[in-house]
């Protein structure tokens, strides 16, 4: 399979990802254990740090609605672009590589050290 389609399969299956957590048929930590690994896509590193934030945020959703939904429509607009194949803007990657050192993708040092700097970035 080429890397292009590779990176599409990886996005289709991150959107599913995304509107399963969304619809709360997968709890975020399933949904990182399925997350695609190995992928050289800077769409697809953005879309798991907004996953990550979504699970940090958790406390403070249940106490500001329109926090809540803001992230939520967030959460659809890039499960509606990997859908699409579609890119994430690069305004947007630009503001989560500030968080890749922190919180590094699955492939870098696996599933345990995701979840702790997970964790860690909640408190």
């Amino acid at each position: 399979m080429s890397e292009i389609n590779s990176v599409i399969q990886s996005r289709k299956i991150i959107s599913e990802l995304i509107i399963d957590i969304l619809s709360g048929k997968i709890n975020i930590q399933d949904a990182i254990k399925k997350f695609p690994q190995n992928i050289n896509d800077e769409s697809a590193q953005c879309a798991f740090h907004a996953i990550l934030h979504y699970e940090a945020d958790e406390d403070y959703r249940q106490h500001d609605l329109l926090y809540s939904e803001e992230q939520k429509d967030y959460l659809e607009y890039i499960a509606n672009l990997f859908e699409n194949g579609e890119d994430i803007p690069a305004n947007i990657i630009e503001e989560y590589k500030k968080y890749y050192e922190s919180a590094p993708l699955l492939s870098k040092k696996g599933i345990i050290y995701a979840l702790k700097n997970l964790f860690r970035l909640t408190t």
